[in-house]
């Protein structure tokens, strides 16, 4: 009977696939999905410089069509980086995409066709709305100035009458 029972058990260990420890197994080969289509892009250049002060530049071109370039140095305020560059790929649809851009202490700044501009406004802003604006700059401004010299009395409004 004990003989009987190692045979099956030697008999379904044998016919089961086998899993490794960790419990994953490798991918089918025959069933290639996108995450494993992986497609070599040669590298046709990647020039690189860094100076000894912190300047830099690089280019770099793939295969496929990929351009970058950028510049840099450390011209910002309290050493920090200033770069500008350009970068261009061709875009699922078809398109080329260029955006060429600035890197500084006010932030990126990218600029090129494909990107979305805001409307120019659609009319002036009447005068008398500007001059609202001024005296609520300088009402906002004597508030500040009054709230400075400690708790003295407003002279904003005058005493109802």
């Amino acid at each position: 009977m004990k003989f009987i029972i190692l045979v099956a058990l030697t008999a379904v260990a044998a016919a089961a696939p086998s899993i490794p420890q960790n419990g994953y197994s490798l991918p089918d080969p025959s069933t290639r999905g996108v995450a494993q289509a992986a497609e070599v892009v040669p590298i046709l250049r990647d020039d690189r410089v860094q100076e000894e002060d912190g300047r830099y530049n690089f280019d770099i071109e793939t295969g496929d069509g990929i351009t970058a370039s950028e510049s840099g140095s450390p011209d910002g305020p309290e050493g920090a980086i200033v770069a500008s560059g350009h970068f261009s790929y061709t875009a699922p649809d078809g398109s080329l995409i260029e955006v060429t851009y600035v890197a500084n202490e006010d932030g990126f700044q990218p600029e090129g066709a494909h990107l979305p501009v805001a409307p120019a406004f659609p009319h002036e802003i009447p005068q008398f709305v500007l001059d609202q604006i001024q005296k609520a700059a300088e009402e906002d401004a004597l508030a500040a100035a009054a709230e400075t010299r400690g708790a003295a009395p407003s002279q904003l409004y005058q005493r109802p009458q």
